[in-house]
């Protein structure tokens, strides 16, 4: 099952088009997505069972909003790729995963332009998942239980306030207007060849910057939610970004970064594509 929001609604993605998800359930759910992730278990259940047949067809990805707007808490993690950590020049973490996060006001769709707030604006492909249930001390053989589903993400970072400071603080160099585009889609896991085993790439204008898989997480998705369950209380409609691998421009020689007129496309096997546009303020 693949889910869209589209001007605020709920929709499920279904081959005709996209078909409201409370005009589907004879609104048995509401039309905020945020509100049927805290039933997920029950929609699961009841979506084979909709009506399709009143679709919208043909609506571009550019109309989309992005499928989780308003997650209590996001969580994003640093140096989950040991090749990504080491053109940094940092350790790959061994006790706890490095986590900072992105404030929700830097969500976007999976299509548009991002304003350049600065010089050292960097990409960052990541799979990013969303909790489907209230999740606390949960062993990670169970992690996948608790995931809704699966999305495409852009960890946008501006590099220089990223570092500003000793120590360096994150989050707010991430959390720029734009700086978390996600999408087009939230797809459940039996959309996808392998969760713990995606491919994801990131290309610049068409040349390919990042190419790894999933597989190559220092820390993978269910000892993520092992780790952080021990700590945090993952609630429903939750996201995790789960780190970017090697080949962001920080890491090149010189370092390269986002200028006006770039785009930028990321892509995650099974799960879809987004497409940003930079462009000056």
């Amino acid at each position: 099952m693949r889910l869209a929001v589209l001007r605020g609604r709920a929709q499920l993605v279904a081959p005709a088009g996209l078909v409201d998800v409370e005009k589907a359930s004879a609104g048995m759910f509401p039309a905020d997505l945020q509100a049927v992730l805290e039933r997920w278990e029950e929609f699961t259940e009841a979506a084979p069972g909709f009506s399709l047949d009143d679709a919208t067809p043909n609506v571009p990805a550019s109309a989309l909003d992005a499928p989780v707007g308003r997650p209590r808490q996001i969580v994003a993690i640093g140096l989950n790729y040991s090749e990504h950590a080491a053109e940094g020049g940092f350790e790959v973490p061994t006790e706890l995963p490095t986590v900072f996060t992105k404030f929700a006001s830097s969500i976007t769709g999976p299509e548009g332009q991002v304003v350049l707030p600065g010089k050292a604006v960097d990409w960052e492909v990541e799979l990013v998942v969303t909790v489907g249930r209230t999740a606390r001390n949960v062993p990670a053989v169970d992690a996948w239980s608790h995931v809704a589903g699966l999305s495409v993400g852009q960890d946008l970072s501006e590099r220089d306030d990223q570092f500003v400071g000793n120590p360096a603080q994150f989050s707010l160099g991430k959390s720029h207007a734009g700086f978390a585009p996600i999408g087009p889609h939230l797809v459940t896991l039996d959309e996808v060849p392998d969760p713990d085993d995606l491919r994801l790439t990131c290309t610049l204008n068409g040349t390919v910057v990042q190419d790894a898989r999933t597989r190559e997480m220092v820390y993978d998705v269910p000892v993520l939610f092992e780790r952080l369950s021990k700590i945090l209380t993952l609630y429903p409609g939750d996201l995790i970004f789960t780190g970017t691998p090697a080949g962001v421009g920080l890491g090149r020689t010189p370092p390269e970064y986002l200028k006006a007129g770039d785009v930028l496309e990321s892509w995650i096997e099974g799960v879809g594509t987004l497409r940003q546009e930079l462009v000056a303020p």
